[in-house]
């Protein structure tokens, strides 16, 4: 299966949390293309830094603003768009108990207001969702057609049914008012622009270990994730927004690895002298995580390319410069 590129020079495109780790990888993606990008964020958990490097560049534009409290008025926004890529929403753990209202707003009216402004250019909506719609999961790998195991009421409920609801409010839209839409359900990603104290493991781990600290496996370090490297995700988010599928459709790698091991990988990488310790494991955290890849192989030809030790060198190497 081959995808052509839909969209290119010529085109207008909205993300809304451009300036985040993932979003601003996309920014550059569709602005190499061509396209004429559009970044919304109001920097909650976005920086600048992530995207300075285009601020000079004619096809960019950067809007501050919280798209919970709408589109606001801007010349940059006052244009038909092409596509809008609804990317924004804090997504780590300690995010859930700091942003919980945040999440849930921009999971919701945010998406809401995106709906209709697509509804209104006729434009393609591509929602960023979540593996987090399957919960704890039941299923082992988890395919789309899986329902998920979901605590309502946990205290990772509100990124899980903030994203829950997104989905159903984009196809609620797709059958009721014929908008063009996807869905995209991201795996564990990682990479170069996440934040040293994110609260995921990668980024919590590399910074332990470059910095000779324990590192601080949850529970007994038995629960797995499947770990993706930016590059891939994003190849993969364009395959679908080019292809006109509407989805939900998996996006992430089957490299699945258990958080000890995950976390003594890190620690060689590193070369570092730092000992894995094991603290208290927090509410809902899922035991298992690998996406089943069979739909974005044969809708979108998708493969993912890079393996975990190449992107964990990569990622490190940010780190280490960053951090110094």
């Amino acid at each position: 299966m081959k995808v052509a590129e839909r969209y290119g020079p010529g085109h207008r495109i909205l993300v809304t949390g451009g300036a985040g780790f993932v979003p601003s990888h996309l920014v550059d993606a569709l602005i190499a293309r061509g396209c004429a990008v559009v970044a919304l964020d109001n920097f909650v958990t976005g920086s600048k830094e992530n995207v300075a490097h285009l601020l000079d560049t004619p096809t960019f534009t950067l809007v501050e603003a919280d798209i919970s409290d709408g589109l606001p008025a801007h010349p940059a926004l006052s244009e038909r768009f092409d596509a809008i890529l609804h990317m924004a929403s804090p997504a780590s753990p300690t995010d859930f108990e700091k942003l919980p209202v945040e999440i849930l707003r921009v999971g919701s009216v945010a998406t809401l207001a995106l709906l209709e402004r697509a509804t209104a250019d006729g434009a393609r909506f591509l929602m960023a969702s979540t593996s987090e719609a399957y919960g704890d999961p039941k299923e082992h790998p988890q395919r789309e057609t899986y329902w998920g195991n979901v605590n309502p009421i946990g205290i990772r409920s509100v990124y899980d049914e903030a994203k829950r609801f997104s989905e159903a409010a984009t196809m609620a839209y797709r059958r009721s008012r014929g908008l063009d839409t996807a869905i995209v359900r991201i795996f564990n990603t990682y990479g170069p622009r996440m934040r040293p104290d994110d609260g995921r493991a990668i980024p919590t781990f590399i910074s332990q270990a470059l910095r000779g600290a324990p590192i601080t496996v949850h529970g007994s370090g038995n629960q797995t994730r499947s770990i993706c490297y930016v590059a891939d995700l994003v190849r993969g988010i364009l395959l679908l927004l080019d292809s006109g599928e509407a989805g939900p459709v998996n996006c992430g790698t089957e490299h699945e690895m258990s958080m000890r091991q995950l976390a003594e990988t890190i620690v060689s990488l590193c070369d570092s002298s730092s000992e894995v310790t094991y603290v208290t494991r927090s509410a809902d955290d899922p035991e298992m995580r690998r996406p089943d890849l069979t739909l974005a192989r044969e809708l979108l030809g998708y493969e993912p390319t890079v393996t975990p030790d190449e992107g964990l060198r990569r990622t490190i190497e940010y780190f280490r410069e960053r951090l110094g």
